[in-house]
Order: structure tokens, then sequence, then C-alpha cells
């Protein structure tokens, strides 16, 4: 019975043209070690911006090999309450904010 078997061809997942002249395009070959030593090699194109951190399969940052680790690009500087203040009054002012009530709580609690 699978003698009789009809073959057929699978839409979509293959081409019906050969490869032969198509050059591929200029790839370069990226190495990453992670902390613990394991080696990660992975291929970019030759006029790719090459990340100097990679993650790998197992989750772990891998710092480019002959490059510098980032200081932490991911991380931003989170504002605080005094930097917020500072966007929208200059120290000056502030000092002075806090004359006048300073002299209003004092006035209140003299009573």
């Amino acid at each position: 019975m699978s003698d009789r078997s009809l073959r057929g061809m699978r839409l979509g997942s293959q081409s019906m043209e050969t490869e032969s002249g198509v050059e591929p395009a200029p790839r370069q070959r990226v190495e990453y070690r992670t902390a613990e030593g394991e080696s990660v090699s992975v291929m970019f194109a030759a006029e790719a911006e090459i990340p100097p951190v990679w993650t790998t399969k197992t989750g772990q940052e891998a710092i480019l090999v002959n490059g510098e680790k980032p200081e932490n690009p991911n991380e931003k500087h989170q504002r605080s309450h005094w930097d917020m203040l500072l966007e929208r009054r200059s120290v000056e002012e502030l000092e002075e904010t806090l004359k006048q009530r300073l002299a209003f709580y004092e006035e209140q609690h003299a009573l």
C-alpha cells in the first residue's frame, strides 16, 4: 500500500528555484562570554550595529569579547522628588518659601 501513496510538495515551505548564483548577504560572527565563562557565538549582518551585551538562551547576560561592559544601559536614572522640585524652582526660591513657612508656623504656635 505504501508504494501506491501519492507523493506531493509541501505548499509554501520550499522554493522551486535553485540557489545557484545566489550570494548570501555578508555576515560576521561575534562572540560573547558570560560571567561563568560560557561562550556564545552570534551571527550579524556585516553592516549591523553590534550590541555590547547579549542575553543567552539560559537568560544570563553575556559581554562582547574584547569589548567593554556598558554601565547599565537599561537602567534609567530614577528621578526623586527633589529632582522634580528643582525642575520647577531654584534653590533660592525654595529657601525663601521655607523661611515663609517657618515664620507662618512660628506665628501659629505662638498663639
